[in-house]
């Protein structure tokens, strides 16, 4: 049976929801630990409604903290399994969001953090209708446990708009990932853009925060103005 989930949520700026930002937490987190970005991208989504879900799981390793999947490390095929199984519940409370807003999957935006990245990545990349963008930090596609890309995730047109954002000095998942991630992505036929932030460990920082942002802005196509010198792409 499926896992029922929920989390706390900001409802649109605007008042009328056309465009809805799912946020993924990760290991040992729950959805209070992303919702806050919300608050502060509702100033350039003000049509967006944020809302962040709690894991079904209770972490172990981290007592209040929730899972998508565990992490023992002593299981070379935990990730994959884990996104298998957690990908039924993330799809369900996507499909009833989506319904409850009147809303499709042109504007839905996944964003994960960590392990929520490997399922914003897995479970996008797998929807019958692509999501509008996947933001992912801090995170890697996840493959089965031959190494391979797997062959079901190119199917979707048209495809998503992907962005994937690390520190430059993760020590959890070290940056290599993010390079790894977006060259099979690119094997599988999908393109991703990625931003590498110096000197940041296994976290998020302002300068990811702002191409985030402007990240799914551009992607739902909407125009926001600077009334300084916007920072530089991401490459």
């Amino acid at each position: 049976m499926t896992a029922l989930i929920d989390g706390p949520r900001v409802k649109a700026k605007s008042g009328v929801a056309k465009q809805l930002v799912v946020f993924l937490h990760g290991y040992g987190a729950d959805g209070a630990d992303l919702i806050e970005i919300g608050r502060q991208w509702r100033q350039i989504l003000p049509d967006a409604e944020f809302v962040a879900p709690n894991a079904p799981e209770r972490c172990a390793m981290s007592p209040g903290g929730r899972q998508w999947f565990p992490l023992t490390m002593r299981d070379p095929n935990e990730r994959w399994d884990g996104v298998l199984a957690a990908r039924p519940t993330i799809d369900a409370f996507l499909d009833a969001e989506l319904a409850n807003l009147g809303l499709d999957e042109s504007a839905l935006a996944l964003v994960g953090f960590s392990q929520g990245t490997m399922l914003a990545l897995h479970v996008g990349l797998r929807r019958k209708k692509a999501p509008r963008a996947i933001l992912g930090y801090s995170g890697l596609l996840v493959t089965p446990p031959d190494g391979t890309p797997p062959g079901d995730m190119a199917g979707q047109r048209p495809p998503p708009a992907i962005l994937l954002v690390h520190g430059e000095e993760d020590q959890l998942i070290p940056i290599d990932a993010l390079l790894l991630s977006t060259d099979l992505l690119a094997e599988a036929g999908l393109s991703a853009q990625w931003h590498m932030s110096p000197g940041l460990g296994h976290g998020i920082d302002n300068a990811g925060l702002l191409h985030g942002g402007l990240f799914l802005a551009q992607s739902f196509g909407v125009a926001v103005e600077f009334k300084t010198r916007p920072p530089a792409p991401a490459r």
